[in-house]
């Protein structure tokens, strides 16, 4: 029997018109769909009923994979694709199995011989990159850094070496209620020329994208980032 072809569904950021950020054909993918694991079922069933799907919602097979799914339930998710159906991965916000859970499905399906296909949509890292001016030629991406005070400081001082010796953009994010803090850290911490780029509610219509140096962001007043998604950038 032929397997399936697990599809990497990318879905918006946030609100916002979804054929403004996926391509017709990603949609038409999606909306055909009868199989899907996602990061939030009830999320999910949002975002297909937006499509809208070709199925009723209460009709197609979605099961959860996140940051709590155990290793041992992973071949059970992809029981679909071994009897010859498509399945669509979809992640709680952006591109799938990119700092997403989904990645852990995706290295199974590759050891199993099943056809992966990564589709076109919106990445918060590639477009806040993208938008900084910062270096596109090396970078590095690493998710969520600590959240105490001094440890949050001594990272960022590690990132930041990082950055000049190997002349590479370094990317963060931070849980959203504790952005101004993040904010706050980096002008405290990096020297008065290594330039931050804060990329804020990218897609939607608040979107904010700046980079300043360090000494420029001291003397301004600084963005309201609180609670609303933001990526953080930084070259030295």
């Amino acid at each position: 029997m032929n397997k399936g072809r697990l599809y990497l569904i990318p879905v918006p950021l946030g609100p916002t018109a979804i054929a403004a950020v996926l391509p017709q054909a990603v949609l038409a993918c999606a909306r055909g769909l009868g199989y899907f694991v996602a990061e939030n079922a009830k999320s999910a069933r949002a975002f297909l009923k937006l499509l809208p799907a070709d199925l009723p919602v209460q009709e197609i097979w979605i099961q959860e994979l996140n940051q709590h799914t155990p290793a041992s339930e992973l071949p059970a998710l992809l029981a679909p694709l071994l009897t010859g159906n498509d399945v669509g991965l979809i992640s709680e916000a952006g591109c799938p199995a990119v700092a997403d859970p989904g990645a852990a499905l995706v290295a199974l399906a590759q050891e199993e011989g099943i056809q992966v296909v990564p589709m076109v949509g919106p990445s918060s890292i590639l477009l806040a990159l993208m938008g900084s001016g910062l270096s596109g030629q090396s970078f590095a991406f690493h998710g969520y850094l600590p959240s105490a005070p001094r440890e949050r400081e001594k990272r960022l001082r590690e990132l930041e070496k990082a950055s000049r010796l190997g002349l590479q953009t370094q990317i963060f994010i931070e849980t959203p209620y504790r952005n101004q803090q993040m904010l706050e850290s980096l002008l405290k911490t990096c020297a008065h020329e290594t330039r931050v780029c804060v990329a804020t509610d990218l897609t939607l219509d608040s979107e904010q994208i700046a980079t300043r140096r360090v000494a420029a962001w001291r003397r301004q007043a600084l963005p309201n980032i609180n609670r609303r998604p933001t990526v953080f950038l930084l070259q030295a």
